[in-house]
C-alpha cells in the first residue's frame, strides 16, 4: 500500500471516541516552530516626548552620515522628537520572503511617549545574527500621558510601548527539516511514555505495522513520504488520528500566592486522621491612671491593665480508610470549614506523614 492510498484510507477510516484527542492537539511537529527577531532603531516625530541621551545622540549622527550629512565636530543637537527604540518580532514557520509580520516597539530611554512616532527603517536579526525582516512604519499606542506645569502627571497604560501591524516584511525565510529525510517527529506538549507508546500505536493500527515508534516520554518517529506534495497531505491525515492519551499522575498544586488549591483526579489518602480547630488570643489593654491624695507628695502615673482571653474552637476529626477518592477529601474538607490557608497546612501534614498518593506541588 504506497502512502497516496494511505492518505486517502484516513479521511474515511477516522473515528473519534469520548476521550480521544487528536495527535495535532497535543504535539507538534519536529522543526516547525516560530522564530524571535529582534532589532535596534529610531522613532522620529514625536510631539517633544523623545530623549536626549548619549546613545540616541550616536544613533541619530550615524543616520545622518548615511545620507551624507555630516555635523560639525562637537555638536550636540536636542532632539526631544526622536527615541532609540528596541524592535522585536515572531516569525510564524513558513513564512516566505515578501510577507508581513507585526512588530512591537519599545522604548529603551527617557522618551515619555511614543504616541504619535514614526520608526524608521530597521533591520530585524534573528539569533545567529542574519537579516530576515526590516521593519518601518506609523505607531498605534495604547497608552497616553500628561504633565503639568506644577509637576503633575497622569499616565494611562503604557505609552512607550506601541505595535505596528504588518510593519515588516521578510527579506528571507528560515531553513527548516520538514522536507528532510524519512521521517516526522512529534513531540509531545507534555512528556508522558504511557502517551507516547499510545499515539505510537494508534498510528501503526491506522496507518500500517512498524510505521510509528516512540522514541522517549516526547518524540514519536514517523515514517513519511520523500515527496513535498504528499508529505503535506500524508501529515494532514496524521494530525488527526485520533487516540486516547494517558491520564496524568496525581498531583495536588498549590498556589501559595492566590491560595489555589486543584487537587488531581487520581490522588488518594492513605488511612489517617485529621483534626481542624483554632485558639484564639486576645490581649486588651485598659490601662488606669493611678492618682495620689493631693498631700501625699506622690506623682501621677499610669498602670498597665491587661486582660487576656482564650477562644477555642471546636475541634472535629475525621478518619480516612485506604483509597479515599478526591470527592470524599473535598466533602471531608467542607465539613471541616477549612480557609485555603488551612488547607494547605493540612495537606502539607498529610503529606509529611506519607498519607497521600500523589505529588505536592507548592508554587
Amino acid at each position: 500500500m504506497n502512502f497516496r492510498t494511505i492518505i486517502l484510507l484516513g479521511f474515511v477510516l477516522l473515528s473519534s471516541s469520548a476521550n480521544a484527542a487528536r495527535i495535532k492537539d497535543v504535539s507538534s511537529v519536529a522543526g516547525v516552530r516560530s522564530n524571535q527577531l529582534v532589532g535596534y532603531g529610531l522613532v522620529v516625530g514625536l510631539p517633544g516626548t523623545g530623549e536626549t541621551t548619549p546613545f540616541t545622540d550616536q544613533s541619530f549622527n550615524a543616520m545622518l552620515q548615511n545620507f551624507g550629512i555630516q555635523l560639525p565636530v562637537g555638536t550636540k543637537p536636542k532632539i526631544k522628537n526622536v527615541a532609540a527604540v528596541a524592535v522585536n518580532a515572531t516569525l510564524p514557520p513558513f513564512t516566505k520572503q515578501g510577507q508581513t509580520i507585526d512588530i512591537t516597539v519599545s522604548s529603551i530611554g527617557s522618551a515619555k511617549s511614543l504616541r504619535g512616532g514614526t520608526l524608521l527603517q530597521t533591520f530585524l536579526k534573528g539569533l545567529d545574527g542574519k537579516v530576515y525582516a526590516i521593519a518601518q512604519g506609523t505607531l498605534v499606542v495604547g497608552g497616553f500621558s500628561a504633565e503639568g506645569a506644577d509637576g503633575s502627571k497622569v499616565i494611562g497604560n503604557t505609552p512607550t510601548v506601541g505595535r505596528i501591524s504588518n510593519g515588516a516584511m521578510v527579506e528571507q525565510e528560515v531553513p527548516n527539516p520538514f522536507g528532510r529525510g524519512d521521517y516526522l517527529t512529534f513531540n509531545l506538549h507534555d512528556s508522558d511514555f504511557t502517551t507516547a507508546q499510545r499515539m505510537a500505536d494508534s498510528i501503526n493500527q491506522f496507518l500500517g505495522p512498524n510505521m510509528a515508534s516512540a522514541v522517549d516520554a516526547t518524540s514519536i518517529k514517523v515514517r513519511a513520504p520523500r515527496d513535498v506534495s504528499q508529505r503535506v497531505a500524508f501529515l494532514s491525515t496524521v494530525e488527526n488520528i485520533e487516540f486516547d492519551p494517558a491520564e496524568g499522575s496525581a498531583k495536588i498544586i498549590v498556589n501559595s500566592r492566590t491560595g489555589t488549591i486543584v487537587i488531581g483526579q487520581h490522588v488518594k489518602l492513605k488511612p489517617a486522621a485529621i483534626t481542624h480547630g483554632g485558639m484564639t488570643v486576645s490581649i486588651k489593654e485598659n490601662p488606669k491612671v493611678s492618682q495620689p491624695n493631693a498631700f501625699a507628695g506622690g506623682e501621677t502615673t499610669v498602670v498597665q491593665n491587661s486582660n487576656i482571653t482564650v477562644e477555642e474552637s471546636d475541634s472535629r476529626m475525621f478518619k480516612f480508610e485506604p483509597g479515599v477518592t478526591l470527592d470524599e477529601l473535598v466533602r471531608a474538607v467542607n465539613q471541616v470549614g477549612a480557609a485555603p490557608s488551612d488547607l494547605m497546612a493540612i495537606l502539607q501534614a498529610l503529606k509529611q506523614a506519607g498519607a497521600i498518593e500523589g505529588q505536592l506541588i507548592i508554587i
